[in-house]
C-alpha cells in the first residue's frame, strides 16, 4: 500500500515561531501576525510546497498524485526560484521591489493567477526553519520551510555515511545544531578542539561562552572522518589551522602526521561563492574565498594539490533537488508527473546563480531560464562571465519579465490550437478572407510591463 499523504498542518506566527517548533516533523507554515486569523494570498503555495517537501524527504519513492487534484488558480506551467541575498534581501533588510514581486506572484497581477516559487540560497549556518522565520518577518508573507533549499541541504544525505565529523563556520553553536538536526551523530567544532588543547591556535583564545559550550574530550583518541564547512568562517586563521592539521594527519587523528600528507579526511563546502552581497557598498569575501585560501596553503605546505567538494550553486545537485521538489508539488496539485515546463531562476551572482542555471538547463527535462538582477553582486558596466538569458534591475522586473514571456507563449499556443481547429472549415484559407474589422493585431495580449 502507498503511504498516506499528510493532510494536517500548523500555522505559526513569525513572532512566536522557533526552530525547535518547526523541527517537529509536521507540515508548518510561518505566518506574519497580521495574517494569522485568515490565510493570505501566499498561503496556498506555501503549504503545498511544504506538503511536497515532506513527501519527498519522508518516502523513498515519489507519492502518487491524488485521484482528484484540488481546484486552484496557481499555474502549473512555470515557477520561479529565487536567490535570497542580493535579490530579495540586502544587509538584512528587504529590497522594496522584492516585496512587490511576491505580491505579483501571489495573485496581484492583471491575469489573476498565482505562480509557485521557491528559495535557493547558498547562505549557510542556519536551518531551513530559521531561514523561513527570518524571511517571513522580512518580506511579511506566509512561507514554509519546504520552500527553502540551502547550500548545506544536500549534506543531510551524508549523515549516514560519516560517524564523527568536524563542522566549521557560523555563529556560536548554530552549525553544530544544524548538523545534528540533519542526523549527524557525533559533531565536533573547532571550539571543542581548542578546549582540549589551547595551543592548537596560538592567536585565538576561547571566550567564556565558547568555553562553556565547547565539549571536552581527548582528541588524540577521536577519529574525525570528514570536515564540513557549513557556513562562513568567523576565524579564518584558527579554522584553517585546524583543517590543515586534520588534512595532514594520519587517518583523521589530531596530533598525528601522515608521511604522505594524503591520509586525512575529505573536506566539503556548502557552497563556492567567492564574493557575496552584504550591507556594505562593496561585495564581501565568501566561503569560496576560504576554499581557495585553504587549497593554496595546503599546496604551499605539502607541495600537493588539495581536492575538495562544494555543494550549493552552481553544483548540479542543488538544481536537481529543486526539480524533484517542484515535480512533487505539481504531482500533488495538478496530477501531472513532471516539473513545471519552465523555471525562472532569479539571481545576482553570475558565477553561481547564472552559471548553475545555464549548465543545468543543458541536462534538465524542463527549461531553466536565468535572470540576473542588478541589486546584488553584479555591477552595471561590467560584463558577466556567465551570460544570463535576461538582465533586469530587480526582482519585480524579473517576475514581470517571466510572466510576459509566459503570456506570449500561451497566446501562441492558443493561436496554434485555433488554427488546427479551423483547418478544413469554411473560414480556413487565404488570410484575405478574414473580415477587415477583425485583425490578428487586435487579439494580441497586452504587455504587463506597460
Amino acid at each position: 500500500m502507498l503511504p498516506q499523504r499528510p493532510r494536517a498542518f500548523r500555522r505559526l506566527s513569525s513572532d512566536d515561531a522557533t526552530k525547535e517548533a518547526l523541527s517537529i516533523r509536521s507540515p508548518t507554515v510561518v505566518v506574519p501576525p497580521k495574517h494569522l486569523m485568515a490565510p493570505s494570498d501566499a498561503h496556498e503555495v506555501a503549504i503545498a510546497m511544504e506538503m511536497a517537501r515532506h513527501e519527498l524527504e519522508e518516502f523513498s519513492s515519489p507519492m502518487s498524485s491524488p485521484e482528484t487534484p484540488p481546484v486552484t488558480n496557481v499555474t502549473d506551467k512555470y515557477a520561479f526560484a529565487f536567490d535570497i541575498d542580493g535579490v530579495l534581501i540586502r544587509g538584512g533588510r528587504p529590497i522594496p521591489e522584492a516585496i512587490e514581486a511576491m505580491k505579483v506572484l501571489n495573485g496581484k497581477n492583471p491575469y489573476g493567477i498565482k505562480v509557485p516559487y521557491i528559495f535557493v540560497t547558498n547562505g549557510g549556518g542556519k536551518t531551513e526553519q530559521e531561514r523561513c522565520i527570518q524571511l517571513s518577518k522580512q518580506l511579511e508573507i506566509e512561507v514554509s520551510p519546504g520552500q527553502f533549499i540551502c547550500g548545506h541541504t544536500p549534506m543531510r544525505e551524508m549523515a549516514s555515511k560519516y560517524q564523527t565529523v568536524l563542522v566549521v563556520g557560523g555563529e556560536g553553536e548554530k552549525c553544530r545544531q544544524v548538523a545534528e538536526g540533519y542526523g549527524f551523530k557525533d559533531v565536533v567544532t573547532p571550539g571543542d578542539i581548542i578546549k582540549d588543547n589551547p595551543d592548537t591556535t596560538p592567536f585565538r583564545k576561547l571566550t567564556a561562552d565558547e568555553m562553556s559550550n565547547s565539549r571536552a574530550r581527548n582528541f588524540a583518541e577521536v577519529k574525525i572522518e570528514a570536515i564540513f564547512v557549513f557556513a562562513d568562517s568567523r576565524d579564518w586563521a584558527g579554522d584553517q589551522q585546524i583543517i590543515l592539521d586534520l588534512l595532514m594527519s594520519k587517518g583523521g587523528y589530531l596530533g598525528s602526521r601522515s608521511e604522505t600528507f594524503n591520509e586525512g579526511p575529505p573536506v566539503f563546502f556548502s557552497h563556492n561563492d567567492v564574493i557575496w552581497s552584504a550591507s556594505h557598498d562593496l561585495t564581501r569575501l565568501g566561503m569560496g574565498a576560504l576554499r581557495l585560501s585553504l587549497e593554496a596553503m595546503y599546496k604551499a605546505v605539502t607541495g600537493m594539490d588539495l581536492n575538495t567538494t562544494a555543494f550549493g550553486k552552481p553544483q548540479m545537485g542543488t538544481f536537481q533537488f529543486a526539480t524533484r521538489l517542484l515535480k512533487q508539488w505539481r504531482r500533488d496539485t495538478h496530477g501531472i508527473d513532471a516539473p513545471p515546463e519552465t523555471v525562472y531562476f532569479v539571481g545576482d551572482t553570475p558565477e553561481s546563480d547564472i552559471r548553475g542555471t545555464n549548465d543545468f538547463n543543458k541536462e534538465s527535462e524542463n527549461t531553466w531560464y536565468s535572470i540576473l538582477v542588478r541589486t546584488g553582486v553584479f555591477q552595471e558596466g561590467t560584463k558577466p562571465k556567465f551570460e544570463p538569458k535576461a538582465t533586469v534591475d530587480n526582482a519585480l522586473e524579473a517576475v514581470l519579465h517571466g510572466m510576459e514571456l509566459e503570456t506570449k507563449k500561451a497566446f501562441k499556443d492558443t493561436l496554434s490550437l485555433t488554427s488546427a481547429k479551423l483547418a478544413g472549415t469554411a473560414i480556413d484559407g487565404d488570410s484575405n478572407d478574414i473580415s477587415p474589422e477583425i485583425s490578428p493585431k487586435a487579439t494580441e495580449p497586452t504587455n504587463p510591463l506597460e
